[in-house]
């Protein structure tokens, strides 16, 4: 065991005394804090050098002739009384209260207040005891905070805007209709700070047919856009060349495998040719991995149409086929995106694909309008367990009874 070192604390223990020596009056005027005492009516009785710093008064001009509430600016005095003052009165403490106080020359300065009621031997209230610390620095920090986080809301704000002309730039502006039928379509985002991938779009054709087409591009943000556009424009460019649904989507699937390959990008998309009759509509329908079509039949019943086909981009040598589909009067074809079956009931299970046919069959029959609206109805109902954008388009043929109310009017 080292002893030299034991002369050297003995001698910094003797020095302890002399360096507390003055310290009862030294810690309460010059302490870090403001201290200040008040009788019970609120009249300043005694105030420490730190505070009266702070505000600029001298102690004449406070002790015996201000309460402490008149050191407080209007509106924080009504607070004081009507709140503070009986918690204080009730409870005999508060403790880390922000307030402002109203310094000599107009300004506020703010402080956090701590204050606790000293009683008497027979417990009743004699004065009240406060101490106060300087809130400046705090409060600038808040202030830096504050702003810090309207930047943050401006710039989120921004950026759903952003996400959201983009959006709405990958799909049609307006919807067409083919004459003689009906059409209506709605895309949900679920998260209004990244683009999705989902796409849509109905357009004549030189012979008077139509092409239609929904698809879903894996991935989110400006890469899944960049994909989307690409998709879009091509199966327009395709249709315009071979009006063939399989040769379509055989086009497309060179496209996206050559220029997005390596970086893993592909789309799942179903492609039709609509052929307006007057019974109705035949369409020809190609589907690369997508969701199979629903027809809500005027009888009252719903079922997928069958489809099949590889996802469009992932392999070169994906071949498609085509399935005729023949839509009568009152019946409507839907077309939706995986963002419905992948939804979560309840934060739970899969809403799945049987339970869009239940769906349907409760639904049926239902023009392209009702339909759409029946299914954002179903997309509120879930919630947050919406995890996925979702797209759906209906292509319907007016029932009989219609057709005859329209012309009537």
């Amino acid at each position: 065991m080292d002893t030299a070192a034991e002369p050297a604390a003995g001698q910094d223990e003797a020095r302890f005394p002399a360096l507390l020596e003055d310290s009862a009056d030294d810690l309460y005027e010059n302490a870090p804090c403001g201290n200040l005492s008040s009788l019970l009516d609120g009249t300043i009785a005694k105030v420490n050098r730190t505070l009266l710093g702070w505000l600029g008064y001298t102690r004449d001009e406070l002790v015996g002739r201000m309460r402490f509430p008149d050191l407080l600016p209007i509106g924080t005095r009504i607070y004081y009384e009507t709140h503070l003052a009986p918690m204080l009165a009730l409870e005999g403490e508060i403790s880390g209260i922000a307030l402002d106080l109203r310094a000599k020359d107009g300004s506020k300065f703010p402080v956090f207040v701590s204050s606790l009621v000293k009683t008497g031997g027979d417990g009743g209230p004699q004065l009240v005891r406060t101490i106060l610390f300087d809130g400046r620095q705090r409060r600038a920090y808040e202030q830096e905070l504050l702003q810090a986080r309207r930047d943050a809301e401006r710039e989120g704000e921004r950026l759903r805007h952003l996400v959201s002309d983009l959006q709405r730039s990958l799909l049609p502006a307006v919807l067409q209709t083919p004459p003689g039928l009906e059409t209506a379509a709605l895309y949900r985002m679920a998260s209004t700070d990244q683009v999705g991938g989902d796409f849509y779009d109905l357009f004549p054709l030189a012979d008077g047919r139509w092409g239609f087409f929904l698809g879903d591009v894996s991935g989110k943000g400006i890469e899944a856009a960049a994909v989307t556009a690409a998709a879009r424009y091509t199966l327009r460019a395709a249709a315009v060349y071979d009006p063939d649904p399989a040769a379509v989507l055989h086009n497309l699937n060179t496209v996206l495998y050559q220029e997005y390959r390596k970086d893993a990008r592909y789309c799942t998309v179903v492609f039709g040719i609509l052929t307006p009759s007057p019974e109705g509509f035949t369409a020809v329908i190609a589907s690369g991995g997508h969701p199979e079509p629903l027809l809500l039949r005027a009888g009252g019943t719903a079922d997928h149409h069958r489809t099949k086909g590889r996802m469009v981009g992932v392999f070169a040598d994906s071949a498609y086929t085509n399935t005729v589909l023949a839509v009568a009067p009152g019946d409507t074809l839907v077309l939706y995106t995986d963002g419905l079956t992948e939804a979560r009931i309840g934060g739970g299970d899969r809403y799945g694909v049987e339970a869009v046919a239940r769906f349907g069959n409760d639904l049926a029959p239902a023009s392209a309008a009702s339909a759409i609206e029946a299914f954002a109805g179903l997309l509120d109902d879930f919630g947050d367990g919406l995890e996925d954008d979702t797209a759906i388009m209906t292509i319907g043929v007016p029932g009989r009874e219609e057709e005859q109310a329209s012309r009537t009017r």
